[in-house]
């Protein structure tokens, strides 16, 4: 439906997690969240009661994802936009959202920033315990859009895994988490970035469906450990019969009512 002008752009409010949460996003010429966002949330572990850290918020999908299927953890959203993290902070104003407004603040901040200059952006050292990072990963190479906002939220920069991994490190507490979604090319990348921040790595590939190669990946690591990596178990969208319907684990994810680590076959609940 119809949402609020924000900026003066004009927005939309839309459903998620069959409207446990709403979020209000630009009509277009913008990056909107979708699967991703929700994928991306669901490497949280249930029950996290903790401080998550959101890079790349958006309008704020996978942060509220986060906080409507954990109840006691509180979130702070950082995104470099203007305009997304106006729409974050009029999504947290909705009526529908009242659960997720008091715990849940939006931050106006560079995540590539280092140093000083980061803790000043207000993004402090040792604080998370599990940050999620969507970033930029379409190549530059790829085809551009001509919209500046949503290419702003799409496209690649040089580094950038190594410069947000970077971030993460350094706002995480000791043991805290980190997920990031991302395309399977850019895994080498970001193992890279990881390697001496990070242990108990696991990667996570995200399928179409059977027989398709898979089209994201999703890396959880955890700060400081000396366990080693692993591949979990794929997601695959969508069933072999060629539909658009949800796989019953998709469906789950995306709804909340599972996690990337566990699915009792809940999808249709």
């Amino acid at each position: 439906m119809d949402g609020p002008l924000v900026m003066g752009v004009e927005t939309t409010v839309d459903a998620f997690h069959r409207g446990g949460f709403y979020l209000v996003q630009p009509a277009e010429g913008a990056h909107r969240s979708g699967v991703d966002a929700t994928v991306l949330a669901a490497a949280v572990p249930d029950g996290f009661a903790g401080m998550l850290a959101d890079l790349g918020a958006g309008a704020g999908a996978a942060a509220f994802s986060v906080l409507d299927r954990c109840p006691q953890a509180r979130a702070v959203l950082y995104e470099t936009s203007p305009l997304m993290a106006a729409c974050a902070r009029a999504g947290l104003a909705l009526d529908g959202n009242g659960h997720l407004k008091d715990r849940a603040t939006v931050v106006e901040a560079d995540v590539a920033l280092d140093g000083r200059a980061r803790e000043e952006a207000g993004l402090p050292r040792d604080h998370f315990d599990w940050v999620i990072a969507n970033p930029p990963f379409n190549d530059p190479k790829d085809r551009a859009t001509p919209k500046a906002e949503k290419a702003g939220a799409h496209v690649m920069q040089a580094d950038l895994f190594a410069r947000w991994i970077k971030t993460a490190c350094a706002i995480a507490r000791p043991g805290g988490g980190l997920s990031v979604i991302a395309r399977p090319k850019s895994v080498v990348e970001i193992l890279e970035a990881m390697r001496g921040r990070y242990g108990a790595i696991v990667v996570l590939p995200v399928h179409p469906r059977p027989g398709k190669s898979a089209i994201r990946i999703v890396v959880t690591g955890i700060k400081g450990s000396r366990k080693q990596m692993e591949f979990a178990s794929p997601l695959f969208l969508h069933d072999e019969d060629g539909g658009t319907k949800f796989s019953a684990r998709a469906h789950a994810i995306t709804n909340g009512r599972a996690t990337l680590e566990r699915f009792d076959g809940c999808g249709e609940a």
